[in-house]
């Protein structure tokens, strides 16, 4: 077999492979979505930016504060800088990630009407805003096919044999592949959930995980 086909019947076999692993986790996460609060694309943005090096719940106690003061894009674009510090000090980093959210705020504000991109070009010309997190939006807010590669993603995939990448561009690039358009959000947040509750980092729990039999990681623990 030539080089070529051969490398054809191995990604149709991990594009059915993806089908199965994606009809059982719809089965096990029912209720999969990003876990930060939020009312609307620009909210889910501000919050995302948030949730670097920090966890969601701690980031669902600050943003109700934070978007009171702040309700829009124009607002928190004016805002002040120190008053802003002070409402995200508990996120970590909030020097940085202020300035992040008040930067990202001023273009919206002043270049976009207050409205959100749509596209994953548009948003990562937007400071703060990586392919991850243009993904998370254009997912979650717009309804587009989304493949978002976060730690749980890119750990699980690899495990599981659809990437050898590591690169998360690249990662991104082969489950495009693999995944239909339909299903590609969906599938980044069951897998992301599989990630946190199943296949853990440090102690995978492959004796309890429902796509076991589709995994072929070799180094399986009882823990």
């Amino acid at each position: 077999m030539s080089t070529s086909k051969r490398e054809k019947s191995a990604g149709a076999s991990d594009a059915e492979r993806a089908r199965k692993i994606l009809a059982v986790l719809r089965k096990v996460y029912p209720d999969a979505r990003p876990l930060l609060d939020y009312r609307s694309p620009w909210e889910l943005l501000m919050a995302t930016i948030l949730a670097a090096q920090c966890t969601d719940e701690r980031v669902n106690r600050v943003t109700p504060v934070l978007f009171a003061k702040y309700p829009g894009p124009a607002e928190l674009a004016a805002a002040r800088i120190e008053e802003l510090e002070e409402i995200i000090r508990p996120t970590g980093f909030f020097r940085n990630k202020a300035k992040l959210m008040r930067e990202a705020s001023r273009v919206l504000h002043e270049e976009h009407n207050g409205r959100l991109p749509d596209t994953i070009d548009e948003l990562t010309t937007l400071k703060g805003v990586g392919r991850k997190t243009a993904n998370v939006i254009i997912g979650h807010s717009y309804g587009k096919p989304a493949i978002v590669v976060d730690t749980h993603f890119g750990r699980v995939t690899g495990r599981l044999g659809l990437t050898t990448e590591k690169d998360p561009v690249k990662i991104e690039r082969d489950l495009r592949a693999l995944v239909p358009e339909p299903d590609q959000t969906v599938f980044s947040d069951v897998v992301n959930w599989h990630g946190r509750y199943r296949c853990k980092a440090r102690k995978p729990l492959c004796l309890q995980c429902e796509i076991a039999a589709l995994c072929p990681f070799p180094d399986k623990t009882t823990a």
